[in-house]
């Protein structure tokens, strides 16, 4: 006859070990989560801070094209006029610092921003508007 090893372990519990061990978030967490998100978010629109500096309800000037103001909201037109705002050129760090972009993002506008030729390359990481 074949002997038991041990206890049989419920299948609650497997789940529950594999939870813990493994940190994944249960629905609990993330309902957690989301509320405090919520909580915040609400802080944020109603301090004077988001009234003041918030780039979503800013007014544009009527003396801009359509066309203008429109690459000036994309993330290319954002890139660019912050290289435009350096004459002698700026790094791609500074650029990343100003725009908030990740790298791979910032990479492929710069890309795309010197095959149009509206920057030049002055030195490795160093760009300017042409």
């Amino acid at each position: 006859m074949v002997k038991k090893k041990g206890k049989s372990v419920s299948f609650d519990a497997m789940v529950k070990f594999f939870l813990q061990h493994y940190n994944i978030p249960t629905k609990r967490d993330v309902d957690k989560l989301i509320e405090r998100m919520d909580r915040l978010e609400k802080a944020i629109k109603t301090s004077n801070l988001y009234n003041e500096s918030s780039h979503i309800s800013r007014p544009k000037s009527s003396k801009a094209s359509p066309s203008a103001s429109r690459s000036a909201d994309s993330s290319t037109g954002v890139v660019l006029e912050v290289i435009k705002r350096f004459k002698k050129g700026v790094g791609f760090s500074e650029i990343r610092k100003r725009t908030d972009f990740d790298e791979k993002k910032l990479r492929n506008i710069i890309y795309r921003l010197h095959k149009t030729k509206k920057i030049v390359r002055k030195s490795r990481g160093i760009y300017i508007a042409s």
